[in-house]
């Protein structure tokens, strides 16, 4: 079957929800989302806690699944987008069938996901017992298994903010948690021993976990016995379908290429939400989805598409920027730095020519962005080479809390 719409969202998160509110309420004609889960409203369906504004995850999702549809878009769940038909038409699976569905605009908005025990390359056997944090949330949030089902004592690995979400829902469903393993040497405070410094170095056990050998940051290695091991943070960009349409990726976030208005170097195709760099809150994805509708208003109307842009190139203790490429004046930014920071040097070139220099205040933290002044965008020569952003500082060097440890000797 072979269709055509106006507006074609690929994802029923925060910000393709966002997005087709947006449009839908601006007359952007036939808006369509598709969402590959059976419900939609993406994460913050299985995150039952608070931080979504005055709502709970749940609350959150089906408020902006009711705000999309009384809005005039159209959100179909359980379909598949597989792959590129031409350049703005998408192969699809539903349950009624395969489609191609033609479109004026396509936004992506397919999120990310964490690594997998095998992409963090983790040595051992494949017993049962291995979770990442979406696995364990939904298992617990939306399917009810409780110790019986899961385990009855965990090691949570990470050192993000997810892995205190990951240990107050083991605690939920009964689970006891021995330990978390955090890479980092510091770290926001969590509910749990914490092993700073150390690593998940094997998974040992036949058909069901029963402990995993940690290395401390003095070297020695150690057993912790556990039936569950819980993987958190390491986001990574859902970029597959973004790919397939030859959407260029930065090579800092790993998501697709896009300038401030969310346009990507392929005419007609956008991106926003955590599809552009990994994870941020639901309320910065939604807002980039709300973001979005101008530029895709524009084109919709014949606006033309702009060239490529300026890449933005991150270095030193800079992470990634997203945006990541100008087609003129950022109103804002997004900073992402590689480790915790005091007052941090940012320093602006282009071509040796210096666009921007100061300090940003406070103490940077790597699993929290961060909004810098932008005025400087307006200086870039579009004829220019790449924008360096570079950061600077010393680390900041105070603890994560009294529940740390320094290896797995520690507890």
């Amino acid at each position: 079957m072979k269709r055509t719409v106006d507006v074609l969202i690929v994802g029923a998160g925060p910000a393709g929800l966002a997005a087709a509110a947006r449009l839908a309420t601006a007359g952007a004609g036939r808006v369509e989302v598709l969402e590959r889960e059976r419900t939609a409203g993406g994460v913050p369906r299985h995150c039952a806690r608070g931080g979504f504004g005055a709502l709970t995850g749940p609350g959150y999702a089906r408020r902006a699944v009711r705000d999309a549809t009384r809005a005039g878009a159209v959100v179909r769940t359980g379909v598949s987008a597989t792959g590129w038909a031409g350049p703005l038409t998408l192969k699809v699976t539903a349950p009624t069938g395969l489609e191609r569905i033609g479109a004026r605009a396509v936004v992506l908005a397919t999120g990310a996901r964490e690594r997998p025990r095998s992409a963090r390359l983790v040595p051992g056997s494949r017993p049962a017992g291995v979770f990442s944090t979406g696995e364990l949330q939904q298992s617990v949030e939306l399917f009810g298994l409780r110790r019986e089902r899961i385990g009855r004592r965990a090691v949570v690995v990470g050192s993000e903010p997810v892995a205190r979400h990951a240990v107050r829902t083991l605690r939920r469903a009964g689970v006891a948690v021995v330990a978390v393993v955090a890479e980092q040497p510091h770290g926001p405070r969590l509910p749990a021993p914490v092993l700073r410094g150390a690593t998940v170095v094997e998974l040992v056990g036949r058909g069901r976990l029963s402990g995993v050998v940690v290395r401390g940051a003095d070297g020695r290695t150690g057993l912790l016995r556990c039936d569950t091991v819980v993987f958190t943070g390491d986001w990574i960009p859902d970029h597959e379908l973004a790919r397939g349409g030859g959407v260029p990726l930065d090579p800092a976030t790993r998501g697709p290429a896009v300038d401030p208005a969310f346009r990507t170097p392929v005419p007609g195709v956008f991106a926003v939400g955590n599809l552009l760099r990994g994870v941020e809150p639901a309320v910065v994805a939604a807002a980039e989805g709300r973001s979005v509708a101008a530029a895709v208003l524009d084109h919709l109307a014949g606006a033309p598409w702009p060239a490529p842009g300026v890449p933005l190139a991150p270095e030193g203790a800079l992470r990634w920027a997203t945006p990541n490429r100008l087609t003129g004046p950022a109103p804002a930014l997004l900073l992402r730095p590689a480790r915790r920071l005091s007052r941090p040097l940012l320093t602006v070139v282009q071509d040796d020519r210096v666009l921007h220099e100061g300090r940003l205040p406070g103490r940077l933290e790597p699993h929290r962005s961060v909004r810098p002044p932008t005025g400087w965008t307006a200086d870039v020569d579009p004829a220019g080479g790449p924008v360096v952003l570079r950061l600077d500082g010393r680390e900041a060097c105070t603890g994560g809390g009294p529940a740390d440890a320094a290896g797995p000797h520690g507890r």
